[in-house]
């Protein structure tokens, strides 16, 4: 049996464009992996605490040294990871506020990179631990940023999934949302496109 995680970073949650893109694209999975578990998760109804020193702190300590709130702090952290080892495909809602990720999504991301579980040390560098999987990124944003500096988020996303293991990331881009009725309908039409034949 396939699984699926869908991450929804969505401020809107079930309303953002990004959701719905990310929702097409889980239906038409469903359709074909009848069988298959979809997980869902809204860091917008349900956001990952940001990191602050005690939570870090928490990572750090050896199992049996920990006090009863870290081992509460770090079974929130292993939650998460076991929701996206299980996965075999994520499927990620990815909005562009003030040019970078959201915030809950770093706060994830802090959450899901734990030396020594998602990711080791060796003399040859890091090495990530979560292979094996497939992530589609629906990128939404105003503006048109795809290719140009401005675009922080791509490379910053293959990055942090490269860490952790994930080298399959492919991203959907739906992009001018906000630069007109005919630019919004244009690219949400081509993200539909484009999901038809990823899910093919």
């Amino acid at each position: 049996m396939k699984t699926l995680l869908q991450l929804n970073t969505s401020l809107f949650s079930g309303q953002g464009q990004s959701t719905q893109l990310a929702n097409q694209f889980v239906a038409r999975w469903r359709d074909k992996n009848l069988d298959g578990r979809v997980i869902t998760r809204d860091l917008a109804a349900d956001p990952a605490p940001h990191l602050d020193g005690a939570r870090f702190q928490s990572f750090l300590t050896a199992p049996e040294s920990r006090t009863e709130a870290q081992n509460v702090v770090v079974a929130y952290s292993d939650a998460l990871i076991e929701e996206l080892r299980a996965a075999d495909i994520v499927v990620l809602g990815l909005p562009m506020y003030n040019f970078g990720i959201p915030s809950t999504l770093k706060a994830y991301f802090d959450h899901v990179a734990r030396v020594g579980v998602t990711f080791k040390y060796t003399e040859k560098g890091p090495v990530g631990l979560l292979g094996d999987k497939t992530v589609v990124v629906y990128a939404a944003r105003g503006g048109r940023y795809a290719g140009t500096p401005l675009d922080t988020q791509t490379d910053y996303v293959r990055n942090f999934l490269r860490f952790i293991g994930i080298d399959d990331v492919r991203f959907v881009y739906a992009e001018g949302l906000a630069l007109g009725e005919d630019s919004k309908m244009a690219a949400l039409a081509q993200a539909r496109s484009d999901t038809e034949m990823l899910v093919a």
